[in-house]
C-alpha cells in the first residue's frame, strides 16, 4: 500500500528523506536507496511515500532464540513479520528475495496486524523481521503503537541493521522491549560491501542500550572480511564500551546471495570466540550444530 512517509522534507525541487544515514535526495517518481520510498506529487505538492505500508511478505511463529535473543524471554515463541525492502546492498544477505527485490505480498492493516498477534496465546508478542523493519518504518511505529496500547506487556522486538537517524530511533524506541542489531564489520566492511556506514550503526546500538531497550548484537563472520584480530578487537572494544554485558552472537557465514567465499571454518569460529570472551561476558556462536557449538564454546 502506497502511503504518505514520515521523516523528510522538500529540497531544490526533489524530497530529501531523513529517515536513514543515507539522505536520498530523490526526484519526483525515483524511489531512494531502499526502494520503498518514492517521492510523489500530492496535489500542488511533492511528498514522500512509502510503498511498502502494510505489505506483508512472511509471516511464522518461531522460537524466540532464532532472532537470535538468548536473554530476552529464551523459552518463548514470537509471531514473526516481514516486508520487502532494505537500506543496505550486502552481497551476502541471507533474506535477498525479500530485501533486494518486491517480493510478492499481501497487505494487512494495522489494526488486523495487531489483532493477529494480540491473538496468538502461543506468542509472546510480535517480532518485525526477516527484511529490514526501518525502512517499514511508518507501518512497524504503527502496529507497535497499536499493540503498546492495547497491552503494554505484548513485546516487541526488532531485528535490524542498526541504519536509521536518531530522531526516527528515538520516537519508536519508547515502544520496542528488545533489538537483535547486526554489528557486520569495520568501516570499510561498511563502505565496501554494504553501501553504508559504521558510525550510525553504532550511533543505534549506544542509544537503544540507552534507553533500557534490551539488546543483542549479531556478527556475521566473513573469512577474509571482518575476522582479522584487529577487526574483532575493535568490535569487541566497542561494544565493552557500551556494555560488557551486552549478548553478541557471531554466526558462521555461509554462501548466499552473490558472495561465493567458502564457509568460515571452525578454527576460525574458535579464534573469534576466545578473543571476544575476553572483552564481552556474553558471547555465542550461531549456524553451527550442537556438536560444533560445544568444541567451540568449550574452554
Amino acid at each position: 500500500m502506497k502511503k504518505e512517509a514520515m521523516f523528510f522534507h522538500p529540497e531544490e525541487g526533489k524530497i530529501r528523506c531523513v529517515l536513514c544515514p543515507h539522505y536520498c535526495l530523490i526526484a519526483k517518481g525515483n524511489v531512494g536507496f531502499c526502494g520503498v520510498r518514492q517521492c510523489g506529487q500530492s496535489g500542488d505538492e511533492l511528498k514522500l511515500f512509502t510503498l511498502n505500508y502494510g505489505e506483508i511478505t512472511s509471516i511464522s511463529l518461531d522460537p524466540i532464540i532464532k532472532k537470535p535473543l538468548y536473554h530476552f524471554h529464551p523459552r518463548d515463541n514470537i509471531l514473526s513479520v516481514g516486508s520487502f525492502g532494505c537500506n543496505f546492498k550486502c552481497s551476502f544477505c541471507q533474506n535477498y528475495s525479500i530485501s533486494q527485490h518486491r517480493a510478492e505480498s499481501r497487505y494487512v492493516p494495522t489494526g488486523e496486524m495487531a489483532d493477529i498477534s494480540l491473538r496468538n496465546t502461543d506468542s509472546i508478542g510480535l517480532a518485525f523481521t526477516y527484511n529490514e523493519p526501518s525502512i517499514w518504518y511508518e507501518y512497524v511505529y504503527d502496529v507497535a503503537g497499536e499493540i503498546k496500547r492495547r497491552d503494554g506487556e505484548h513485546k516487541i522486538v526488532l531485528v535490524t541493521n542498526g541504519y536509521i537517524n536518531e530522531e526516527p530511533l528515538k520516537k519508536l524506541l519508547p515502544y520496542v522491549d528488545a533489538m537483535n542489531i547486526d554489528l557486520k564489520g569495520d568501516g570499510e566492511f561498511y563502505k565496501s560491501i554494504c553501501l553504508g556506514k559504521l558510525e550510525p550503526v553504532m550511533n543505534t546500538i549506544r542509544a537503544a542500550n540507552g534507553e533500557g531497550c534490551h539488546i543483542e548484537v549479531t556478527t556475521l563472520l566473513i573469512p577474509g572480511e571482518n575476522n582479522s584480530h584487529e577487526t574483532l578487537d575493535r568490535l569487541g572494544d566497542f561494544l565493552a564500551s557500551v556494555d560488557r554485558d551486552i549478548v553478541l552472537h557471531v554466526s558462521r557465514f555461509f554462501p548466499r546471495y552473490r558472495m561465493k567465499k567458502p564457509a568460515t571454518g571452525m578454527e576460525d569460529l574458535k579464534k573469534a570466540y576466545q578473543q571476544l570472551r575476553k572483552k564481552l561476558t556474553n558471547v555465542y556462536v550461531g549456524n553451527v550444530s550442537e556438536e560444533e557449538k560445544s568444541y567451540i564454546m568449550k574452554q
